[in-house]
């Protein structure tokens, strides 16, 4: 039974790093396809495949953790230590994520009334330029990798940690800057150009 319960513990992780793998992988096909055809009708299918990685090859393994074998297992699968300072990791996770979940909020209800569309399949008809998104391009991105890193700080999981700032933020990074703003420039052409000149990528501005 013990030795059911390591493999699967072990299979969730290589199903991560699969899915991280093939998420890279897909996400530079998907953008050199654009590249070479790039117009509006193509680009929002590209993008609705994207989405489809991001869920499929990032999301639900990450949340297969969760459940098993839970993220304070992780580190003992692959014979990893917690992480240390308890008393002042967990506050800062429990902080970042409250974060990280206004952000996605404040982007949600942004992409939704303004934009017209959703925050994956369903495409905004309009380009979103106010609320929160006038102070930072990737709201939703931006608050979701502070989630993720806020649960994982909370878990006390060198694991997820080190996961979430070496593998997930990275390979997410490069799907916006391969295939979302390459998408978004063939279907918003010039307003989208100015958009991306006045406001940050990452970094909300405070002015």
């Amino acid at each position: 039974m013990a030795l059911r319960v390591d493999v699967m513990e072990m299979f969730t992780i290589l199903l991560q790093v699969l899915g991280a793998c093939t998420f890279v992988g897909g996400t530079f096909v998907l953008g050199k396809s654009l590249r070479k055809n790039p117009e509006r009708e193509f680009a929002e299918r590209r993008s609705r495949i994207g989405h489809f990685l991001i869920y499929g090859c990032l999301v639900f393994p990450a949340t297969l953790g969760i459940f098993y074998p839970g993220l304070t297992r992780l580190d003992g699968v692959i014979g990893l230590v917690q992480l240390p300072f308890r008393n002042i990791v967990l506050p800062l996770g429990y902080l970042l994520l409250f974060a990280g979940l206004s952000l996605m909020y404040a982007a949600y209800l942004g992409l939704t009334y303004r934009g017209q569309g959703a925050p994956a399949f369903k495409l905004t008809k309009k380009l979103v330029v106010g609320g929160i998104h006038r102070r930072i391009r990737n709201p939703m991105s931006l608050g979701f990798y502070l989630t993720c890193l806020g649960i994982s700080l909370a878990a006390g999981s060198t694991y997820c940690t080190l996961g979430t700032l070496l593998v997930l933020v990275p390979a997410h990074l490069f799907y916006l800057k391969y295939i979302e703003e390459r998408e978004l420039e063939i279907r918003f052409g010039e307003t989208y150009r100015a958009y991306r000149r006045n406001v940050p990528f990452m970094i909300p501005k405070v002015w």
